[in-house]
């Protein structure tokens, strides 16, 4: 969904209001404002799955067996949820942050970071069904339907919701698409979501027990200020001593007890569990890298790269350094090697077009700039690209670039506005 396509979707959203009706909420039975059909439902998830990983991390895809292991896991919560016959997806991401997320039409995602933090398959289930519920219950539907998501829709996306690096200048849908995703639900939306949730791991078989333990460390780790949870779990899904008491009166309602699997939990973690010492490095690298100690990150990124070195992100972030050293051949030979590792990942294929562009290698900028744009559109990629096509002679297609751009605003917004103008003015 380009950025032009997100206005017109919003401005179809907007015509609907004096179309609208009420439906009924799939999951609870209630009456509902529905302005969204389940087909325009389900090709919002299927279209902004792809990109929201992207912007969170992309997928964790040096342990295939666990990405297959979590989606069997979710696929048996969804066979009992009140939608079974959703297209369910389930994703692992390669980001630290604790988190999970669901877009519409049960497009949902967990991060490693969140599932380091469980002890067993019945917390993971917890987690699963809780995203299952947001999903069936349309919860990500009703909030776009809400007048600050659609005020954010007609005044632009490019919206630094993430912790992504490019967060600020992501534009169109993917834009729309991370902010479904971590946009933080409501009491009631959270409420229901453990409720039912709860309900749909005792249907698979699970220990209902496992969903209150794991509010309990939440609440336990937000009352440490835990830095991690409050960028992830506590941003989106606000733990409170309520939900502990709510779900805990549930569970004896329903009763306790079913499968847990700590040992298979534990099994499929390995492997995640023998890497994490490398994604520790990774972090200390990104925060001596932010204050300048740039030698000192090399060494951290070094060593992530020694215990991992299959880790795309690990080559991408090392020729970030190189590049801010000014080693730009350096740099190019581990953008190459990201790419290579992840050819789908826009922000390494964004870094690799602008190190590229900063060596004056304007085709192999362009190849990656547009390769870049083809899953994750940004304004610095559609300001470069204009950049590219002014010193190649294609003034036609630099107005277009840079026309691109300036929708997204901000200083790079800015800067195309300004050399529109005068490619405009000639």
């Amino acid at each position: 969904m380009t950025f032009r396509h997100v206005h017109a979707f919003f401005a179809v959203l907007f015509t609907s209001l004096v179309l609208m009706g009420c439906s009924v909420n799939p999951v609870t039975g209630k009456k509902q404002l529905s302005l969204i059909p389940e087909s325009q439902e389900l090709a919002i998830g299927a279209e902004q799955y792809e990109p929201t990983q992207q912007t969170q991390g992309g997928r964790f895809y040096l342990d295939p067996e666990l990405n297959l292991y979590v989606q069997q896991v979710g696929m048996k919560l969804a066979k009992v949820s009140d939608r079974p016959d959703l297209p369910y997806e389930f994703v692992v991401l390669n980001s630290g942050v604790p988190n999970a997320w669901a877009l519409p039409g049960g497009k949902i995602a967990i991060n490693r970071g969140l599932l380091i933090e469980l002890e067993d398959e019945a917390q993971l289930a917890s987690v699963l069904g809780h995203e299952i519920v947001h999903a069936a219950a349309r919860h990500s539907v009703q909030r776009m339907q809400q007048s600050t998501l659609i005020s954010l829709g007609v005044a632009g996306l490019g919206y630094a919701i993430s912790d992504n690096e490019w967060a600020s200048l992501i534009m169109g849908g993917a834009a729309m698409g991370a902010q479904l995703a971590l946009a933080q639900y409501g009491q009631s939306d959270e409420l229901e979501s453990d409720e039912y949730g709860i309900r749909y791991m005792k249907a698979a078989g699970y220990d209902p027990q496992a969903a209150v333990e794991l509010q309990e460390v939440f609440v336990r780790l937000s009352d440490g200020n835990n830095p991690g949870f409050i960028q992830g779990m506590f941003a989106t899904h606000p733990p409170s001593q309520k939900r502990v008491r709510e779900n805990q009166k549930l569970v004896n309602k329903i009763g306790a007890g079913g499968y847990r699997g700590r040992d298979t939990y534990q099994k499929k973690l390995s492997f995640l569990r023998s890497r994490q010492p490398a994604y520790e490095a990774l972090d200390r690298a990104r925060q001596l890298a932010g204050n300048d100690q740039l030698d000192k990150a090399l060494t951290e990124i070094n060593e992530a790269i020694r215990i991992e070195p299959e880790e795309a992100a690990f080559y991408s972030f090392r020729g970030r350094i190189y590049k801010a050293q000014n080693q730009l051949e350096k740099a190019a030979a581990d953008f190459d090697k990201a790419t290579s590792l992840y050819p789908e990942m826009f922000s390494y294929q964004l870094n690799n077009g602008l190190n590229a562009l900063a060596r004056n290698n304007l085709s192999e900028a362009r190849a990656s700039l547009q390769k870049a744009n083809e899953t994750v559109p940004t304004s610095i990629a559609f300001l470069r690209l204009g950049d590219i096509a002014i010193k190649q002679g294609r003034r036609d297609a630099a107005i277009q670039y840079y026309a691109t751009a300036a929708e997204a605003g901000g200083d790079i917004g800015a800067d195309a506005q300004r050399k529109l103008a005068q490619l405009t003015s000639k």
